[in-house]
């Protein structure tokens, strides 16, 4: 077992006494619910100073949002309690999929204010003439614990969020080497790799909510941008790492042809991988650059094959595996140059790896399987509410707030249920714990200061478990409800009845929402991971299509977020067909579609019917994947159209290969620049057709393409 560390109990020294000064002020300023401002405090409350103020900022927007909504809404509809129901799992519904429409800080604002009108609309509906007083004193109660949690951590020994984004890259970087490291020796599956995979995929997806909440750490607007590439870059790494893997796999294990000096190549690659990130930002200065980068491509550039051996299968696959571990290496170089510009805060930096398809800002989200999360909630507080008007159970409004607040804050999760469950396990227990502190404590307790050596040893020993993710959910939770259970005034007045009655209410209304949630919910990472796939080869169809397509990097940014998306929901596993490899596949596959209908308007003679052939055929196949919701074989006719047109694009580019003899340097004298354009375009064109064919067909990488005499 980790104990705490020394930053654990100062963030939990901090966030009591905070809980403290608002508890103390709410008493001072005779707010009727002081006990909300001390919990609001736990609810807020981050080790970092950053995620403290922006969750501050939207919990103060967020109840004032629904505090307004529960005001205007009670008055004209108290008197029609059904209606009022589905207005109130209405609002709820509509704010909770807002909140998952945005994958930043801000969501908190609608999700609080989700869930905090019916907190405050449910329990006035027996005496409507006193919500607006209950709204105003919940809002001042909350802001006032928000005022107190940000002023105690921003000013006594704040913790920033920058060390922990270099924290979070830095373990990055340690998965990716060794991820890069066993590419480049060909190991693509297995357990190992594909658990570091996840990890790699769960970091950048990380990374996207933390750099939401930089902004509010007074970081420089440079540094978050830089962050912000950063991420962009980490994102791409994994794709082009597994790109490289076919055509390695294809020379050496199935074609047994590997050149002289490939092996030293990817070895000293894989030992550049394991340096030392830099120390000084001058060491990535434009100036300085990064001289194993270039010796690494200046090396990738002496092997390439010449223009005459791309009309072989061997010299394209070694032509296409040069490329990509070129590419690569410009971004594992960007990696490196950002990672060393972001903890310095100097320095200037300028991209590697460029492509006209980089700077799309779409990211994807599953419409339908986030109105269906919605609708879990809105049914639940439809139900709850029935129960509760047709029982007559005067305290049955703390059982459907507390059901919405369970269903609401865990609804973005595949698998609910357990969490729901916890939170009804740690809602139980804080009110045995409330209930020694009410009826055997409190009562020999005369003065605040007593009150708060009370509440010290036990809250601050929780209180250094919330910055543990593993223990996060239920310590909050426990010092929420703990505090609030209590419900601390100004005099001492306790009734056993009373505290049982509406304590057991939302004990009841958690286990009504765990049965609720499991029962609606019983399904868990696999239907949303069948989901992104389904909608990733709709993707390629499309990508494949003759369909306009607006922006083509918003489609490619989609396709990247949605393929991070899916890989944590993937098991680990030995298979070399395991899902993770497939979609990976499918975007080379998808990317290489894109390449293919730009090159090919840049071309002549009957090479763009060839590329017009494969795309259609790479779309009817992705289309049939998508209707029948499972990866079919790709037919063999596909394979042979492939090998057509990669036999006419070497015929193409052999007719502009110079004579035998002729000099490099000289030959390039003497074409035409129109001609160098046309051999780059036919180079082009022919790495994405070889990655089409490797990644649709990896079993027949060791046969040569069929049909032709250009590639044997």
């Amino acid at each position: 077992m980790t104990y705490p560390s020394l930053r654990d109990w100062l963030f939990s020294v901090k966030t009591f006494a905070a809980s403290m000064l608002a508890l103390y002020l709410a008493l001072i300023f005779e707010l009727p619910r002081p006990y909300w401002a001390m919990a609001s405090v736990y609810i807020v409350s981050n080790p970092f100073v950053g995620a403290t103020r922006s969750k501050a900022l939207y919990r103060a927007l967020g109840t004032a949002l629904g505090a307004a909504a529960a005001i205007t809404l009670v008055p004209p509809f108290v008197e029609t309690p059904l209606l009022f129901s589905v207005i109130v799992a209405t609002w709820t519904g509509t704010l909770l999929y807002l909140a998952m429409s945005d994958r930043t800080a801000r969501s908190y604002v609608f999700m609080l204010a989700g869930y905090t009108m019916p907190l405050i609309a449910l329990p006035t509906v027996t005496d409507p003439t006193t919500v607006f007083d209950v709204a105003i004193a919940r809002t001042e109660e909350i802001t006032l614990g928000i005022i107190c949690a940000s002023v105690i951590g921003s000013n006594f020994l704040p913790s920033r969020l920058a060390p922990t984004l270099i924290e979070r890259a830095d373990a990055w970087f340690r998965d990716a080497a060794w991820y890069g490291r066993e590419t480049l020796s060909g190991h693509i599956a297995g357990k190992d790799v594909s658990a570091c995979r996840q990890r790699l995929a769960n970091t950048v997806n990380q990374l996207e909510f933390l750099l939401s909440q930089l902004g509010y750490d007074h970081t420089h607007p440079g540094i978050l941008t830089r962050a912000e590439t950063l991420r962009g870059r980490m994102q791409l790494f994994l794709p082009m790492i597994s790109a490289l893997a076919d055509p390695l796999i294809a020379l050496r294990q199935d074609l047994k042809v590997w050149p002289e000096g490939l092996d030293a190549l990817l070895n000293d690659a894989a030992r550049w991988f394991d340096e030392p990130l830099p120390t000084r930002a001058a060491d990535m200065h434009d100036n300085a650059g990064d001289p194993e980068a270039d010796n690494l491509r200046a090396r990738i550039a002496g092997l390439q094959p010449a223009r005459d051996a791309l009309t072989s299968w061997e010299g394209a696959l070694l032509s296409n595996a040069l490329w990509r571990l070129g590419q690569v290496i410009d971004v594992w170089q960007d990696c490196r140059a950002l990672r060393s510009l972001i903890a310095h805060q100097d320095g200037a930096w300028r991209p590697r790896y460029r492509h006209w398809r980089l700077g799309g800002t779409e990211r994807f989200y599953d419409r339908g399987l986030m109105l269906f999360s919605c609708l879990v909630p809105v049914s639940a507080i439809l139900v709850a509410c029935w129960l509760w008007v047709s029982s007559g159970w005067h305290d049955g409004a703390g059982a459907v707030t507390l059901a919405a607040v369970a269903c609401c804050f865990f609804a973005a999760l595949d698998e609910p249920a357990p969490m729901v469950f916890r939170f009804f396990v740690a809602t139980a227990a804080s009110v045995v714990f409330a209930g020694l502190y009410l009826f055997v404590a409190l009562p020999k307790v005369h003065d605040f200061e007593m009150l708060v050596l009370l509440f010290a040893g036990p809250f601050i020993l929780i209180g250094t478990l919330i910055p543990r993710p593993a223990f996060n959910v239920v310590t909050m939770l426990v010092a929420v409800n703990t505090a609030t259970f209590i419900s601390v005034q100004s005099a001492y007045e306790a009734d056993f009845l009373v505290f049982l009655n509406s304590n057991i209410a939302g004990v009841a209304g958690l286990l009504f929402a765990y049965i609720w949630v499991r029962a609606t919910r019983p399904f868990g990472a696999e239907l949303a991971a069948r989901r992104l796939l389904r909608s990733s080869w709709n993707d390629v169809a499309l990508s494949a299509s003759p369909t306009p397509i607006a922006d083509q990097r918003n489609l490619t940014s989609r396709m990247l977020d949605r393929l991070m998306q899916l890989i944590p929901r993937l098991a680990a596993s030995d298979d070399h067909r395991h899902p993770s490899i497939e979609s990976f596949r499918d975007l080379r596959i998808a990317l290489n579609a894109l390449d293919l209908r730009r090159s090919r308007h840049k071309l002549d003679g009957d090479v763009p019917d060839a590329i017009d052939r494969v795309l259609a055929g790479v779309s009817e196949h992705y289309a049939r994947c998508a209707q029948q919701s499972a990866r079919q074989s790709a037919p063999p006719a596909l394979l042979a159209t492939i090998d057509d047109a990669l036999h006419r694009v070497a015929s193409r580019a052999l007719a502009q290969t110079p004579p035998a003899g002729a000099g490099e340097t000289v030959a390039n004298a003497a074409t035409p620049p129109r001609a160098l354009v046309s051999q780059r375009w036919l180079r082009d064109t022919l790495h994405a057709l070889v990655g089409v064919r490797l990644a649709l067909y990896p079993a027949a990488a060791s046969q040569a393409p069929s049909g032709g005499e250009a590639i044997a």
